[in-house]
């Protein structure tokens, strides 16, 4: 990766207006990728969201076959993780990320003259799960949801409702580091509540998978894709924000009607890393692929052909900033 860039982030200016001016091992790695300007044994590495890693890892593949000596190397740390440990200190060329970058993680990057351009990949519909022997609820309102997954809240399903069993939850979700926690957190319990820290936490979300559908009373969240790997051994919970529930689905992430719960994801690129080959060729090819059916295939909604423009042209701006 190159680092040529020396100027530093002026913390006076936003978070949008500054990315707009300036994108593991697959559990191990994708060998892939050469193009008219890479050269074979050129690497991309990658690290971040667990929730965009079925997209990258696919459109990662689709690479891997188009353009077979570049090696793409893709990491499941977490959103914040990524950003902290990877990203931000120089480690990595692009993050997954399945929230907007902080603030704090932009004055990160600028210390180490890093400068992260943000670009939309897909949307998601952030997911409730639970083991389909719990016949009792099909949908949850927002205001149920909070209750169950504040801290010092609801500890037994009889809690909210009298109906349901009186039996303790079981709950597994996303790790502290994870971009889902951030966006459950804002989009579920606000900015006044804290999310309850006595349930299993994992960036693995197939560790998730597993546990709730271990138990009848079992309740967890994550990204769409992966209930869509396993419709058969959980059950998506519908979700009322006031307007009647909602399944989630594609289909009601698109339209908007799945609310609050349907989300952006991103990648972010580092603009000193695009200087090499490799990396432009790889973020240009992302770029294209998702607004495919590349993206639906893995559990996503694909962006439009409008927003591909768009971070095309912010792509290409930011390369010939770097190349001139």
């Amino acid at each position: 990766m190159s680092r040529d860039s020396t100027a530093s982030l002026p913390t006076a200016v936003g978070r949008r207006d500054f990315l707009a001016a300036a994108g593991v091992a697959l559990s191990g790695s994708l060998a892939g990728c050469s193009s008219i300007l890479a050269t074979e044994g050129d690497q991309v590495n990658i690290a971040g969201s667990s929730t965009v890693f079925p997209v990258t890892e696919a459109i990662g593949s689709a690479f891997s076959e188009e353009y077979p000596t570049i090696n793409v190397s893709i990491s499941q740390t977490g959103t914040g993780g990524g950003f902290g440990n990877f990203f931000c200190a120089g480690r990595t060329d692009i993050n997954n990320a399945s929230r907007e970058i902080a603030d704090a993680e932009i004055e990160q990057c600028g210390k180490n003259s890093i400068t992260p351009i943000e670009l939309t990949v897909a949307t998601d519909a952030l997911t409730v799960v639970v083991n389909p022997d719990a016949d009792w609820v099909d949908c949850l309102t927002v205001e149920q949801l909070r209750e169950i997954w504040s801290a010092d809240g609801a500890e037994r399903w009889s809690d909210i409702n009298d109906d349901w069993p009186d039996e303790e939850f079981e709950l597994y979700g996303a790790a502290t580091t994870s971009g889902t926690f951030d966006y459950f957190n804002e989009a579920v319990l606000g900015e006044d509540v804290n999310h309850r820290s006595d349930y299993y936490a994992t960036e693995r979300d197939r560790t998730i998978v597993q546990g709730v559908r271990g138990s009848e009373v079992a309740m967890g969240y994550f990204g769409f894709s992966f209930y869509s790997e396993n419709p058969n051994s959980i059950k998506a919970v519908s979700i009322d924000d006031g307007n009647g529930c909602v399944e989630p689905s594609i289909e009601t992430a698109m339209s908007g009607e799945y609310t609050p719960l349907s989300r952006p994801l991103f990648i972010y690129v580092a603009k000193e890393s695009l200087a090499e080959p490799a990396v432009r060729d790889f973020t240009r090819f992302y770029i294209e692929r998702a607004a495919t059916d590349l993206v639906s295939e893995v559990g996503y909604v694909p962006i439009t052909e409008e927003k591909r423009d768009e971070d095309l042209e912010r792509l290409e701006e930011a390369i010939e900033e770097v190349t001139a």
